[in-house]
């Protein structure tokens, strides 16, 4: 039986030669001293060699060889030949391409919502890609990912990080449902070892809108993208749906911002009612458009929007000046605008309809989801102003309670005035 010592005290001889070890298992020593660890064997009436594996720096220990020895015995057991289903095996592997095109079938194919899907592509190509796109799928470890994720995290993207590690996931998975045999380098990176992530429940309370709404004016930063945070927590609507908002799309005489199918998270075209506040913001912005077609144009090029790293920038600002000043106000996102409203309009008692209606949220997994296709559109514009009056109180340092009903309004759930192809 062989030993690791009597491995390497082996030397090259003028022809290939073999070493026997146990169950069946030997060594073969090239003319140059390649030690190489094979088992022959018979099955199905045919006698048949398995190459189990290189000996030494860069290949297998005599300790992984015997393993692969019993492996291939059971295979043999069950009359399936380890040497036929090795080589299937690396045929599989080749066949499924190398990990770029794999992600690439993953990104077009897999069901999700386009502003999603813009997101993910980005993240691909700019982070995942260009470090793994030229691996096979089997060549990416556990040890490559947890690198990569430390990398994007030094540059103070633990968010980007924690994506990076998911996306990588779900490219596995997808792999695994098409018939890739292949481990999942992401299963041994645990989301926790990257970043430790901030609950997604977070609301700013009155007190913080008044705060947020005071530290807003001392920021050196353009009126048009203070405006523009004001702008989200008034209409609750997402980061992308509002930076990238043309003036096409606003209507001051119906008071309603129309936004096409092909920019909602949903793909259903939405309206938002739109309350004096938000109007006058409006009229602000266009002031200051220069002839942009966009409501929130690019400080250095007025063809192109925002950026959402721009509002997320004056975000932290305002919290950070707050932590200067001693005030009370909590690190937020622009996100936590839109949950704000969606928070507190349930806890002042409005409509759950209503604010789910203009937060664009589409339940399908329910009968009544499905068959709720009302407007709403009397109460969510008595709601949406209603909400903008108790901002301004609470920014004043006001209380305000607010009016839950439309006056003398029987909402019918629908409104005929309005362009019927907006209906969300």
């Amino acid at each position: 039986m062989l030993t690791d010592v009597a491995i390497r005290a082996l030397k090259p001889k003028e022809k290939l030669y073999k070493v026997g070890d146990r169950d069946g298992m030997y060594v073969t020593v090239s003319t140059v001293g390649t030690v190489t660890f094979r088992m022959d064997y018979r099955i199905h009436g045919r006698r048949e060699t398995l190459t189990i594996g290189r000996y030494g720096h860069g290949g297998i220990s005599l300790s992984e060889a015997r393993h692969r020895c019993m492996d291939a015995k059971r295979l043999i057991d069950a009359g399936v030949s380890p040497a036929k289903e090795k080589k299937r095996s690396k045929t599989r592997l080749m066949e499924s391409g190398s990990f770029s095109e794999m992600a690439n079938r993953w990104i077009e194919s897999d069901d999700m919502a386009e502003s999603t899907r813009d997101m993910r592509r980005h993240i691909l190509n700019r982070d995942i890609l260009p470090a793994f796109g030229s691996y096979l799928l089997s060549e990416v470890t556990p040890e490559d990912l947890r690198a990569l994720c430390e990398k994007v995290k030094k540059r103070g993207a633990p968010s980007t990080a924690l994506h990076v590690r998911e996306f990588v996931h779900l490219i596995y998975k997808y792999a695994k449902l098409h018939g890739v045999k292949v481990d999942n380098p992401a299963d041994e990176v645990a989301p926790v070892s990257i970043a430790k992530v901030r609950p997604r429940d977070r609301a700013l309370s009155p007190l913080e809108i008044r705060i947020f709404y005071s530290v807003l004016e001392e920021l050196i930063a353009t009126p048009t993208l203070k405006l523009g945070l004001k702008f989200i927590l008034l209409t609750m609507k997402r980061k992308a749906e509002v930076s990238l908002a043309t003036w096409d799309e606003i209507s001051f005489e119906n008071a309603v911002w129309s936004i096409p199918k092909e920019r909602m998270k949903t793909g259903l075209p939405h309206n938002v009612y739109l309350s004096r506040q938000a109007l006058d913001i409006l009229v602000a912005l266009k002031t200051c458009a220069g002839g942009s077609r966009y409501v929130f144009p690019s400080r250095y090029d007025c063809y192109k929007p925002i950026s959402n790293a721009t509002l997320n920038r004056l975000t932290t600002a305002a919290w950070e000046t707050a932590q200067e000043a001693g005030l009370p106000l909590e690190r937020f996102t622009v996100h936590d605008l839109r949950r704000t409203g969606s928070t507190l309009l349930n806890e002042l008692g409005f409509n759950r309809d209503w604010v789910e209606k203009c937060l664009a949220h589409e339940d399908r997994r329910t009968s009544r989801g499905v068959y709720n296709k009302a407007e709403y559109a009397d109460g969510r514009r008595h709601m949406m102003q209603e909400w903008a009056d108790t901002i301004d109180a609470w920014s004043a340092g006001l209380q305000r309670q607010p009016v839950l009903t439309p006056p003398a309004s029987a909402d019918l759930g629908f409104d005929l005035e309005l362009d019927p192809k907006f209906g969300n």
